[in-house]
């Protein structure tokens, strides 16, 4: 088993910046990929940004530019830089990770809300 703890989510006002990170635990060795996602109400949850199979990193459109996802092996850490934040990043966002047998694990979700 895989277990993810997110801290670092606040109220910012629009343009300013957040670092959120994402402590692991448990089975390191078996995650495949990780990545941050973010829901806000009446939405599903949707992909922020993500390390790949080849360890390369992928975006969404929406935070290109913005956001930097990176990560500290030697800590067990993952981090999400965001910068530039708008009034539609509001959201909960959770650090997730994907087992290389498919098992897919969620941290508890960090409420991030940028005032306008």
């Amino acid at each position: 088993q895989v277990q993810l703890v997110e801290a670092g989510g606040g109220l910012v006002q629009a343009g300013g910046s957040l670092r959120l990170s994402c402590a692991l635990s448990g089975s390191i060795d078996s995650i495949n990929t990780m990545g941050w996602y973010r829901q806000d109400p009446g939405n599903p949850r949707e992909l922020v940004a993500t390390f790949t199979t080849t360890e390369t990193t992928a975006y969404t459109v929406s935070v290109k530019g913005r956001f930097t996802i990176s990560r500290n092996n030697a800590k067990n850490m993952m981090y999400l830089q965001m910068d530039s934040l708008k009034p539609e990043d509001t959201a909960v966002y959770y650090c997730r990770a994907l087992t290389k047998s498919y098992a897919l694990y969620w941290g508890q979700g960090t409420q991030v809300t940028v005032s306008s």
